[in-house]
């Protein structure tokens, strides 16, 4: 008769640190409260949009006047959070790494053009070519949303023509940022790790190691 083998540690400080240890740091707290602050206000921006843009909510919602100032002061107040943000040495380490391209991500985006599903022909280092791509599209569109929504708002600054332009670009550009964020979102339910090291700040090494081989925590 063989004797019993007990492969739990016998003291409990072992399994926590083995716990621990199988998850791996991603995002430091000011990053963490840099993307919610950013995505709150990035949604306050969207959702007053649509109630000045579509009749149905604008008759749910009532006093434009009032949606028209918050849609304002929220996309004045959309570049702040990451202006603060780069007093953290993780956060301005991080937006050099998103603006660091290297051999790997052409790769990646070569693999994605051709519907290649493989994890080996998707190489990543801490972010992938597509996080890449999006967060340099998502911060010239805010720029430029920026810069025609201050046109709109103080008309008697600019000729009529540059004030036309400005809400044209601005209403087309809306509607695709509401797009890209629709997919940058759907993207985020389909992967609850990623999720989790946004929330909690770490994610397990078993996904890090799958998703981001590149990456060196």
């Amino acid at each position: 008769m063989h004797p019993r083998v007990d492969d739990t540690p016998a003291n409990p400080g072992v399994a926590a640190h083995t716990a621990h240890s199988s998850r791996v740091p991603r995002f430091s707290r000011a990053e963490r409260w840099v993307h919610r602050v950013t995505a709150l206000l990035m949604g306050v921006c969207v959702a007053t949009a649509a109630c000045l843009y579509l009749p149905m909510f604008a008759e749910l919602v009532g006093r434009r006047a009032l949606v028209v100032r918050v849609h304002e002061w929220a996309g004045l107040l959309l570049p702040v959070p990451v202006l603060a943000g780069l007093a953290s040495r993780a956060f301005r380490a991080d937006l050099g790494r998103l603006n660091r391209w290297g051999p790997h991500d052409r790769a990646w985006l070569r693999a994605v053009l051709r519907r290649d599903r493989r994890r080996a022909s998707r190489p990543a280092a801490k972010f992938n070519a597509g996080q890449k791509t999006y967060a340099a599209w998502i911060a010239g569109a805010t720029l430029v949303m920026l810069a025609t929504g201050l046109l709109m708002w103080f008309t008697h600054l600019t000729p009529l023509m540059w004030r036309t332009s400005a809400t044209f670009v601005h209403d087309w550009l809306a509607l695709t940022i509401g797009i890209v964020l629709a997919g940058h979102i759907g993207m985020a339910l389909g992967d609850p790790e990623a999720r989790r090291g946004l929330r909690t700040g770490s994610v397990s090494r078993e996904w890090a190691e799958r998703e981001h081989p590149l990456w060196r925590p």
